[in-house]
Protein backbone atom coordinates (compact mmCIF):
# COMPACT_ATOMS: atom_id res chain seq x y z
CA UNK A 1 0.00 0.00 0.00
CA UNK A 2 1.19 3.49 -0.87
CA UNK A 3 -0.10 5.73 1.94
CA UNK A 4 2.36 8.63 1.64
CA UNK A 5 4.61 10.16 -0.98
CA UNK A 6 6.80 13.19 -1.59
CA UNK A 7 6.87 16.00 -4.13
CA UNK A 8 10.12 17.99 -4.14
CA UNK A 9 10.00 21.24 -6.19
CA UNK A 10 13.73 20.93 -6.86
CA UNK A 11 13.26 18.01 -9.26
CA UNK A 12 16.13 18.14 -11.73
CA UNK A 13 14.40 16.23 -14.49
CA UNK A 14 10.86 15.20 -15.33
CA UNK A 15 9.67 11.84 -16.56
CA UNK A 16 6.01 12.73 -16.19
CA UNK A 17 4.77 13.77 -19.62
CA UNK A 18 6.46 14.21 -22.98
CA UNK A 19 6.56 17.83 -24.12
CA UNK A 20 4.89 19.02 -20.91
CA UNK A 21 4.22 22.75 -21.11
CA UNK A 22 5.79 25.25 -18.75
CA UNK A 23 2.47 26.12 -17.10
CA UNK A 24 1.90 22.53 -16.02
CA UNK A 25 5.42 22.10 -14.65
CA UNK A 26 5.34 25.44 -12.83
CA UNK A 27 1.96 24.53 -11.33
CA UNK A 28 3.48 21.37 -9.87
CA UNK A 29 6.54 23.23 -8.57
CA UNK A 30 4.42 26.01 -7.07
CA UNK A 31 2.23 23.54 -5.17
CA UNK A 32 5.31 21.70 -3.93
CA UNK A 33 6.94 24.92 -2.72
CA UNK A 34 3.85 25.88 -0.75
CA UNK A 35 3.88 22.46 0.91
CA UNK A 36 7.64 22.15 1.29
CA UNK A 37 7.59 20.50 4.71
CA UNK A 38 4.68 18.13 4.12
CA UNK A 39 4.51 14.49 3.19
CA UNK A 40 1.50 13.93 0.92
CA UNK A 41 -1.16 11.89 2.73
CA UNK A 42 -4.70 10.64 2.13
CA UNK A 43 -7.41 13.28 2.46
CA UNK A 44 -9.91 12.84 5.30
CA UNK A 45 -12.70 14.45 7.30
CA UNK A 46 -10.18 16.44 9.35
CA UNK A 47 -7.12 16.56 7.08
CA UNK A 48 -8.60 18.36 4.06
CA UNK A 49 -5.44 18.44 1.95
CA UNK A 50 -5.97 18.45 -1.81
CA UNK A 51 -3.07 17.05 -3.80
CA UNK A 52 -2.05 17.80 -7.41
CA UNK A 53 -2.94 15.31 -10.13
CA UNK A 54 -2.75 15.51 -13.92
CA UNK A 55 -5.97 14.86 -15.83
CA UNK A 56 -6.95 15.28 -19.50
CA UNK A 57 -8.75 18.47 -20.52
CA UNK A 58 -11.65 18.44 -22.99
CA UNK A 59 -9.09 18.74 -25.78
CA UNK A 60 -7.06 15.86 -24.33
CA UNK A 61 -4.19 18.11 -23.25
CA UNK A 62 -2.87 17.39 -19.72
CA UNK A 63 -3.92 19.88 -17.03
CA UNK A 64 -3.33 20.14 -13.30
CA UNK A 65 -6.13 19.66 -10.76
CA UNK A 66 -6.12 19.56 -6.97
CA UNK A 67 -7.86 16.39 -5.85
CA UNK A 68 -9.00 14.32 -2.86
CA UNK A 69 -6.85 11.23 -2.20
CA UNK A 70 -9.30 8.41 -1.54
CA UNK A 71 -12.95 8.01 -2.53
CA UNK A 72 -15.97 9.70 -0.99
CA UNK A 73 -19.11 7.63 -0.38
CA UNK A 74 -22.28 9.11 1.06
CA UNK A 75 -20.50 12.37 1.84
CA UNK A 76 -17.74 10.72 3.88
CA UNK A 77 -14.39 9.04 3.17
CA UNK A 78 -15.15 5.47 2.13
CA UNK A 79 -15.08 2.81 4.83
CA UNK A 80 -13.38 0.40 2.43
CA UNK A 81 -9.70 0.99 1.51
CA UNK A 82 -9.75 3.34 -1.47
CA UNK A 83 -6.48 5.27 -1.51
CA UNK A 84 -5.01 2.41 -3.58
CA UNK A 85 -6.52 0.14 -6.23
CA UNK A 86 -5.00 -3.18 -7.25
CA UNK A 87 -4.03 -3.49 -10.90
CA UNK A 88 -5.46 -7.02 -10.87
CA UNK A 89 -8.88 -5.62 -9.96
CA UNK A 90 -8.76 -3.18 -12.87
CA UNK A 91 -7.82 -5.96 -15.26
CA UNK A 92 -10.88 -7.90 -14.10
CA UNK A 93 -13.16 -4.84 -14.12
CA UNK A 94 -11.92 -2.51 -16.86
CA UNK A 95 -15.04 -0.37 -16.46
CA UNK A 96 -13.31 1.13 -13.40
CA UNK A 97 -10.65 2.48 -15.78
CA UNK A 98 -13.09 4.95 -17.32
CA UNK A 99 -11.59 7.99 -15.58
CA UNK A 100 -7.84 8.15 -15.06
CA UNK A 101 -5.13 10.51 -13.82
CA UNK A 102 -1.40 10.71 -13.25
CA UNK A 103 -0.07 11.55 -9.79
CA UNK A 104 3.19 13.55 -9.88
CA UNK A 105 5.76 12.53 -7.26
CA UNK A 106 9.49 12.47 -6.60
CA UNK A 107 9.33 9.61 -4.07
CA UNK A 108 7.02 7.34 -2.15
CA UNK A 109 7.39 5.76 1.29
CA UNK A 110 6.75 2.25 2.62
CA UNK A 111 7.33 0.53 5.95
CA UNK A 112 9.26 -2.73 5.88
CA UNK A 113 7.76 -5.28 8.25
CA UNK A 114 8.41 -6.76 10.77
CA UNK A 115 11.41 -4.42 11.14
CA UNK A 116 9.14 -1.34 11.11
CA UNK A 117 11.80 0.41 9.05
CA UNK A 118 10.72 3.15 6.63
CA UNK A 119 12.12 3.21 3.10
CA UNK A 120 12.00 5.87 0.40
CA UNK A 121 11.64 4.89 -3.26
CA UNK A 122 12.50 7.20 -6.15
CA UNK A 123 14.36 8.03 -9.35
CA UNK A 124 17.24 10.05 -7.89
CA UNK A 125 15.24 13.27 -7.62
CA UNK A 126 13.41 13.10 -10.96
CA UNK A 127 9.70 13.83 -11.20
CA UNK A 128 7.71 10.74 -12.21
CA UNK A 129 4.06 9.77 -12.60
CA UNK A 130 2.00 7.18 -10.72
CA UNK A 131 -1.07 5.77 -12.44
CA UNK A 132 -4.39 6.58 -10.77
CA UNK A 133 -8.11 6.12 -11.34
CA UNK A 134 -10.59 8.85 -10.43
CA UNK A 135 -14.24 9.46 -9.65
CA UNK A 136 -16.27 12.42 -8.50
CA UNK A 137 -17.22 12.62 -4.82
CA UNK A 138 -19.30 14.90 -2.63
CA UNK A 139 -18.70 15.82 1.01
CA UNK A 140 -21.42 16.26 3.62
CA UNK A 141 -21.47 20.03 3.05
CA UNK A 142 -22.25 19.52 -0.64
CA UNK A 143 -18.80 20.29 -2.03
CA UNK A 144 -17.73 18.20 -5.02
CA UNK A 145 -14.19 16.97 -5.63
CA UNK A 146 -12.27 14.79 -8.03
CA UNK A 147 -11.14 11.81 -5.94
CA UNK A 148 -8.22 9.59 -6.89
CA UNK A 149 -6.82 6.17 -6.06
CA UNK A 150 -3.22 5.16 -6.89
CA UNK A 151 -2.94 1.94 -8.90
CA UNK A 152 -0.69 -0.66 -7.27
CA UNK A 153 0.96 -3.76 -8.71
CA UNK A 154 3.02 -6.64 -7.25
CA UNK A 155 6.58 -5.54 -6.52
CA UNK A 156 9.47 -7.08 -8.47
CA UNK A 157 11.65 -9.52 -6.57
CA UNK A 158 14.39 -6.99 -5.77
CA UNK A 159 11.89 -4.68 -4.00
CA UNK A 160 9.45 -7.23 -2.59
CA UNK A 161 11.57 -7.78 0.53
CA UNK A 162 10.79 -4.18 1.52
CA UNK A 163 7.14 -4.12 0.44
CA UNK A 164 5.08 -6.53 -1.61
CA UNK A 165 3.38 -3.88 -3.79
CA UNK A 166 4.49 -0.74 -5.63
CA UNK A 167 2.71 1.93 -7.70
CA UNK A 168 2.31 1.51 -11.44
CA UNK A 169 4.88 4.04 -12.72
CA UNK A 170 4.05 5.51 -16.11
CA UNK A 171 6.91 6.57 -18.39
CA UNK A 172 6.46 9.95 -20.09
CA UNK A 173 5.96 8.26 -23.44
CA UNK A 174 2.90 6.39 -22.11
CA UNK A 175 1.28 9.34 -20.31
CA UNK A 176 -1.04 10.28 -23.17
CA UNK A 177 -2.11 6.66 -23.65
CA UNK A 178 -3.07 6.46 -19.97
CA UNK A 179 -4.90 9.78 -19.89
CA UNK A 180 -6.71 9.55 -23.23
CA UNK A 181 -6.70 5.91 -24.29
CA UNK A 182 -9.83 3.80 -24.41
CA UNK A 183 -10.78 2.03 -21.16
CA UNK A 184 -10.32 -1.33 -22.86
CA UNK A 185 -9.28 -4.47 -20.93
CA UNK A 186 -5.82 -4.37 -22.49
CA UNK A 187 -5.05 -0.84 -21.21
CA UNK A 188 -4.01 -2.11 -17.78
CA UNK A 189 -1.77 -4.75 -19.36
CA UNK A 190 -0.17 -2.09 -21.56
CA UNK A 191 0.43 0.18 -18.57
CA UNK A 192 2.04 -2.64 -16.59
CA UNK A 193 4.34 -3.49 -19.49
CA UNK A 194 5.25 0.16 -20.01
CA UNK A 195 6.09 0.63 -16.31
CA UNK A 196 8.69 -2.15 -16.29
CA UNK A 197 11.77 -0.16 -17.44
CA UNK A 198 11.00 2.68 -15.03
CA UNK A 199 10.56 0.32 -12.10
CA UNK A 200 13.89 -1.32 -12.94
CA UNK A 201 15.58 2.06 -12.28
CA UNK A 202 13.93 2.70 -8.89
CA UNK A 203 16.40 3.15 -6.03
CA UNK A 204 15.63 2.82 -2.33
CA UNK A 205 17.01 4.33 0.85
CA UNK A 206 16.11 3.89 4.49
CA UNK A 207 14.70 6.99 6.21
CA UNK A 208 13.81 7.91 9.77
CA UNK A 209 10.04 7.88 9.15
CA UNK A 210 7.45 9.36 6.81
CA UNK A 211 5.89 11.72 9.34
CA UNK A 212 7.66 14.90 8.31
CA UNK A 213 9.90 15.00 11.39
CA UNK A 214 12.72 15.18 8.90
CA UNK A 215 11.78 17.59 6.12
CA UNK A 216 11.24 16.21 2.67
CA UNK A 217 13.84 18.66 1.34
Amino acid sequence: MCASYGLDPRFSDQELIEEADDELMEGIRAWARRNADETLRPTGRLLRNLNPIVIPSESGAPVLEHAWWGFLVGGRPSKFPSINTRSERLRERPGNLKNRAIVPATSWFEMQKPQKAWHEFGLDGALFGMAAVTQRGRTEDGSWFTCYSIVMQPAPERLAAIHERIPVLLPAAFADDWLNGSAAPELMDEALAASGPTIARISTAQRHDDKGSDRLF
